[in-house]
């Protein structure tokens, strides 16, 4: 399945970082950079251990009604220097058009860089079922009932 995904550059970006792309044929995620304000773009913006940046993509974008977009962390930036998405999966709406940014916290040891045009995060498009929510009095029987955390064993 395909879809169509439209972006807009915001004011003030840079138009030679690259929209979104996949790097792999097979890829589930497309690989989304930052587009730092001019003023970071020199230094790029620096992470410490366990701090916490909202980072600007420079774009706002369409998702189609039915889908959603979801920012994912990039496993080599785990990996390598422990950077995550504190609220991943994050999800774009289809009803929102404001600008894009990845919040990313460094769980590494040491300081990390986010360099202007580096490569943040990933963007999955999935589809979303919107759910009839009703109050009913009672909820159908299972054989795992009430069961919650751990209660279906530790392997």
């Amino acid at each position: 399945m395909s879809v169509t995904l439209q972006f807009q550059r915001l004011p003030g970006s840079d138009p030679d970082v690259p929209l979104p792309a996949y790097a792999t044929q097979g890829a589930a995620g497309a690989d989304i950079r930052a587009n730092l304000p001019l003023d970071d773009r020199a230094r790029g913006v620096t992470l410490a251990p366990l701090q916490r940046a909202l980072v600007p993509t420079g774009l706002a974008c369409a998702v189609p009604p039915g889908f959603e977009m979801q920012f994912r962390a990039r496993s080599g930036l785990a990996l390598r220097h422990g950077i995550a998405l504190p609220n991943a999966p994050a999800t774009i709406d289809s009803d929102y058009r404001g600008p894009l940014g990845v919040i990313l916290i460094n769980l590494g040891a040491e300081p990390f860089v986010i360099e202007h045009g580096a490569r943040i995060a990933q963007i999955v498009i999935a589809p979303v079922v919107q759910a009839q929510m009703i109050e009913a009095a009672t909820l159908p029987e299972t054989t795992r009932g009430a069961g919650g955390f751990g209660s279906t064993g530790v392997a």
